[in-house]
């Protein structure tokens, strides 16, 4: 992997010296509204994503239902990641160019906001065009922003009801690091222990949510949030990379009762189907990773079958 430091572009080690991976943290962490530097205004705002990346797609998934398509604009980087790092392939089906800034590398748009940048480059972005500034490039406070900073322009559909945001933190807290980073934890362990521990992780709390949701359709309750976005964008990756590309083999999802049905009901929620784009998932994850892939083979993975019945509003 590919990191700044002090502003020059080099070599990262994402694992530690017992073989576990480790997840950077993120550095830029403004928030909409939090003071008069970054107000909600309709146009100001530029999401850059990937749909590969399942951290960007979770802010992706939230743009679209709550909304904002036109009041928070978007550019889609290149599923392949060179060494360069994310790029911008207007060329290639699904990527756009950089249309607020004209970069070539999403890279170049971390040293704009810092020249002195220490970190990794990471999607999503939320950029400020008056600025000229990342605002934030955390995932989930980018989702919480989206859901909640944006009021005016937005339409009813909150994924963050009433009363009920201490119990979706909650969940969104308990499912980050055996699942959503569990299956990163296992794909890039290089060590026995490390990976064996983080397979034991996930598949553990895989089996306890697919217990929980075999009583209520969402994993708080009987509306869908945050949460179900988070581990939707997981879930969704399962069997078409994470099970054979990051040896999360254990089970598929579509093993599982009720993960399986929640997976495809989620996924036929309206709007979100449109933000998922499996080619690009696919070749990102096959082709960007040579010390996991060396061959660049991209495994062809069993039918989508997302749009089958589900059966879980009877929930």
């Amino acid at each position: 992997m590919k990191a700044f430091v002090d502003g020059e572009w080099g070599e990262y080690e994402a694992t530690n010296e017992s073989g576990e991976f480790e997840r950077a943290t993120t550095s830029f962490r403004s928030w909409i509204g939090e003071d008069d530097r970054f107000p909600a205004e309709e146009g100001r705002y530029h999401l850059y994503v990937s749909y590969a990346c399942p951290w960007a797609h979770r802010t992706l998934i939230t743009r679209r239902l709550r909304g904002l398509q036109g009041t928070v604009s978007v550019d889609i980087v290149d599923p392949w990641r060179g060494e360069g790092g994310w790029r911008f392939s207007p060329e290639k089906d699904g990527c756009t160019h950089d249309s607020v800034n004209g970069a070539e590398y999403l890279r170049e748009l971390y040293l704009k906001a810092d020249e002195d940048y220490t970190g990794r480059v990471t999607v999503p972005v939320l950029w400020d065009k008056k600025r000229g500034t990342i605002v934030n490039n955390e995932s989930r406070e980018v989702m919480r922003i989206l859901n909640t900073r944006f009021e005016a322009y937005a339409n009813d559909g909150t994924l963050l009801p009433d009363g009920r945001e201490e119990e979706v933190d909650g969940v969104l807290d308990e499912i980050y690091e055996p699942i959503n980073n569990g299956v990163y934890r296992a794909g890039f362990a290089k060590g026995q222990e490390a990976y064996d521990e983080a397979v034991d992780e996930l598949f553990d709390a895989l089996d306890r949510w697919d217990d929980v949701l075999a009583d209520q359709r969402y994993l708080v309750g009987d509306e869908l949030t945050e949460a179900d976005v988070a581990m939707f964008t997981t879930l969704v990756r399962f069997d078409h990379v994470y099970h054979t590309h990051f040896k999360c083999n254990v089970r598929r999802v579509r093993d599982y009762d009720n993960l399986w049905g929640y997976l495809r009901d989620v996924y036929q929620t309206e709007g979100i189907a449109a933000t998922v784009n499996l080619d690009h998932i696919k070749e990102h994850y096959y082709t960007t990773h040579p010390d996991v892939n060396p061959t660049g083979i991209v495994a062809r993975g069993p039918p989508p079958r997302f749009d089958e019945p589900h059966d879980r509003d009877r929930l």
